[in-house]
């Protein structure tokens, strides 16, 4: 089994490839992340389930699809609202409590909630928490670890 999800994984990738290209890579890196992270998930999923090369192979491609969907449509007000409430909830907000943005010219919306604060074994402050990002009647959700950087910054590890 664990050959197929590697081979779920590696077609996932070779599919972002050649459906993206280099040049969207550059131009939207996060609708390429959301589509490599949907098409691994699509992939991984169908593996577990015991799919056949060509299920897995389909379940990558709707993952790419769904997983890039996200990323394209978010404009850049709404990245910059999403990384300013990004930066709130990891900076301030207590576990649990979430952080709302919406941008008001095309209603697009989100959420980021920190869920838990921990400490590394080297000092280092970190907190996991999720993303929910609302697009007319579409939501997507996403999980993320950040770490306190030397600097006073966050930084997305996972």
């Amino acid at each position: 089994m664990r050959g197929r999800v590697l081979r779920g994984i590696a077609l996932g990738m070779l599919v972002v490839v050649l459906i993206t290209g280099c040049s969207t890579i550059e131009s939207n890196p996060k609708t390429t992340i959301g589509a490599v992270g949907g098409g691994t998930l699509g992939g991984l999923i169908a593996a577990a389930a015991g799919g056949s090369g060509a299920a897995i192979a389909a379940s990558v491609i709707g993952g790419i699809l769904v997983g890039g969907l996200v990323g394209n449509l978010l404009d850049e007000r709404d990245k910059k609202m999403a990384a300013e409430a990004e930066r709130k909830a990891l900076e301030t907000a207590p576990s649990g409590t979430a952080v709302t943005w919406q941008n008001p010219d095309n209603g697009h919306k989100g959420t980021v909630t920190p869920v838990r604060t921990y400490q590394t074994s080297t000092g280092q402050y970190c907190r996991e928490y999720q993303t929910d990002v609302i697009i007319g009647d579409k939501k997507d959700k996403a999980y993320g670890t950040a770490c306190r950087q030397p600097d006073g910054s966050w930084k997305i590890v996972s």
